[in-house]
Parts: structure tokens; sequence; C-alpha cells
């Protein structure tokens, strides 16, 4: 089957670091015209500059998902400059705190909603209805986690807001399912991004306990969950609707 990602256009929200800017590299390589959103206009303009040195077309947008006038900006500024959207990834996402229950702040809880549940549900809401407008339909991947297959202690509501992300994919995937909009998650085990990495340099986390909770003995890197998402995005997946694609060294298989 003849993969459809090049030429095709691709917003990545929080694609300035991690998962989102090995997705937007990705993308990009493989011909897509690539839209950078996140809150960080230094690292999304130095995001798209490694883009374009590289031969890809990339655009960056300054935007926060918690806004929802800022992500239907961010959708329309999309459309504006590429005509049309046919890639969209819901990646944009945050963890306050690791403590039970019982001890957990409200206003980080609050805070984990606004950007995990309703910066997703804004950037579907917006994508959604652009696609609606479009005879090839598109495709959109949230991120997920294991958190949100599992209960997961000491992080309660992060977990409860990944747990939210997998119930607002399944229902969208059944309500566009003729519509030629495929909506699928994926759900990544410990990632070792930049983030993790200074948290186990400052002691925060312990390396060897992240690495025991896999079966493969060690945390994912952010290119291999890039590559799951990008498989979800091509003609590749064109029957995979609804899905939420475990990456995850094994952990769900527990």
């Amino acid at each position: 089957m003849t993969d459809t990602i090049k030429n095709k256009v691709a917003l990545i929200t929080g694609a300035t670091g991690g998962i989102g800017k090995a997705t937007a590299m990705t993308l990009a390589r493989k011909g897509a015209q690539v839209v950078i959103s996140g809150r960080r206009a230094e690292s999304g303009n130095e995001v798209m500059e490694e883009i374009v040195a590289q031969g890809g077309d990339a655009l960056f947008v300054l935007c926060d998902v918690n806004k929802e006038e800022e992500v239907q900006k961010l959708i329309e500024t999309t459309v504006s400059q590429y005509g049309k959207l046919n890639i969209l990834v819901n990646n944009a996402g945050i963890s306050l705190e690791t403590v039970p229950l019982a001890q957990a702040d409200g206003n980080n809880f609050q805070q984990m909603l606004q950007t995990n549940v309703m910066g997703v549900f804004y950037g579907m809401k917006y994508g959604i209805q652009q696609m609606l407008q479009q005879d090839q339909g598109g495709a959109i991947v949230n991120l997920a986690s294991i958190a949100g297959l599992h209960g997961m202690p000491y992080t309660g509501p992060y977990t409860a807001t990944k747990h939210a992300v997998v119930g607002l994919t399944k229902t969208a995937a059944l309500e566009y399912a003729t519509n030629n909009i495929r909506v699928n998650a994926v759900a990544p085990g410990a990632i070792k991004t930049d983030i993790i990495a200074k948290s186990i340099d400052h002691g925060t986390f312990n390396e060897d306990m992240i690495n025991r909770m896999h079966p493969m003995m060690r945390m994912g890197y952010p290119q291999e969950i890039a590559n799951g998402i990008v498989w979800l995005c091509s003609d590749e997946a064109s029957f995979t609707t609804g899905s939420i694609l475990n990456i995850d060294g094994g952990f769900n298989a527990r």
C-alpha cells in the first residue's frame, strides 16, 4: 500500500521537544509539511529550523493548548498556510506531581485536566471540524499513556486525565468512522525525554526502578514512540481507528 505521508499537512502540539519533536522530525523526513506548536518560542523555532535545514517544510506557531481560542487559531493558521489539515497529533501534556491521592494538590489536578484533557479536546474539536470539510478526511493521534490503561500509584490525577484521553479517542473514532477520519492513541511507557533524564540526574527518580517497570528492563526513547505515531497516521493503518497502541516495553502484557 502506498504511504500517504508525503505532501500531507501535519500539525503536532507540544512539539518543541521530546516525543513531539521526534514525531515532527519523522513526519518531515517522510515528506509531510509540518506545523510545530508549543509554548516555548525559542525551542519551537529551533525545531523548525532543524527541519528546514534538512530539506523539510515546517512552520512554528506559538500556542497554549489550555486556551481554546489559541487552538482554534492554530488550526486556522495551519489551513491558511498550507490549505488543509491531514494529520493532527495531540501531544501536549503535563505531569505535575507524584504523591498519594490524599496528598494531591487540587490546583495541580486542575492544570493537568486543562492541558491533558481540555487541550486534547480543543485540538480534536477544531481538527475534526476542518477534516470534515475535506474530501480526504484525516488522521488524529492522541497521546495517552500506560497510565490511561492502568491504575498507577502516586499519579492519581495524571492517571485520570490519561483515562479521559482514551475515552475521547474511542468515542470520536466511533462518531467519525464513516467520515474517513481515523482517531487513535498511543500509550507509551516511561520514555527517556530530557525532562526524565534531568529528574534522574537530580535524584527525583530512580532509573533502575523505572527500567524494572518494563519487561524489556529499560525505558523507551522518543523516536520509538514517534515511529508508532507516524504509522497510525499512514495508509499502512488505514483500517485502524479507535485503537490504543501500546508502546511500553511489554508493560501492558503483564
